[in-house]
């Protein structure tokens, strides 16, 4: 072989692997907290196995937002996500997870019928809700990292949104949409009440529940 020739493959062989970097999998987003059916859901979620790098950092930031919220008089800011994940193929749609304090006002359970709005309720946590753009899951946490939840437990609200590309859809409106949506919300909020300790999980059983409950008012 020339040399000429061996050069050129040699170049090639770089070039290829240039060309493909290392895959970065749904098990390392969310800092890895995802359980491995929340990492097969973020995937059906997204319609893909590749993935943008991965953030990290998130779950500890958030967890200490969570604390410094709970001992602020007032209502508390907004922050960053805890994580954001985006496909890597085209559409480069994104799921979106943040945590907050909620009011009781904020609770969704409020007499309105949200079936008619394509919303469904679930028995996780305090609430859950669903469709096919956003889920909702409210917890009651008591933890001694928490100030005054031994006599007024910390309310804590995790959101998951879909977050569309201008070339992508919403996915459909379907009970496996909304499990996915729900199995990976349950696994990074799993993760986030366990680090700040909270009594009996926050009320959170180890898988998900995805037995539907009517809203408050309906038959």
């Amino acid at each position: 072989m020339s040399t000429v020739v061996a050069l050129g493959l040699l170049l090639t062989a770089c070039a290829s692997d240039e060309e493909e970097p290392p895959r970065v999998t749904a098990a390392q987003q969310c800092d890895g907290v995802l359980s491995s059916a929340a990492a097969g859901a973020l995937e059906s979620t997204l319609g893909t196995k590749k993935f943008s790098e991965a953030g990290s950092g998130g779950l500890d930031r958030t967890v200490n937002e969570l604390i410094e919220d709970q001992a602020r008089e007032g209502r508390p800011p907004g922050h960053r996500a805890m994580c954001e994940v985006t496909a890597a193929a085209t559409p480069k749609n994104e799921v979106r997870i943040n945590f907050l304090l909620y009011e009781d006002a904020d609770l969704y359970d409020d007499g309105t019928k949200w079936t008619a709005a394509g919303r469904h309720l679930y028995g996780i946590g305090r609430e859950a809700s669903t469709d096919n753009r956003s889920a909702y899951l409210f917890v009651r946490c008591t933890s001694p990292r928490l100030k005054g939840t031994d006599k007024q437990p910390a309310r804590i609200e995790s959101v998951l949104r879909f977050e569309k590309s201008s070339k992508g859809a919403y996915p459909a409106n379907t009970p496996a949409t909304r499990e996915a949506y729900l199995t990976v919300l349950h696994s990074v909020t799993l993760a986030v009440v366990r680090k700040l300790g909270c009594e009996g999980d926050a009320g959170l059983p180890e898988k998900p529940v995805f037995a539907e409950k009517k809203w408050r008012g309906e038959q």
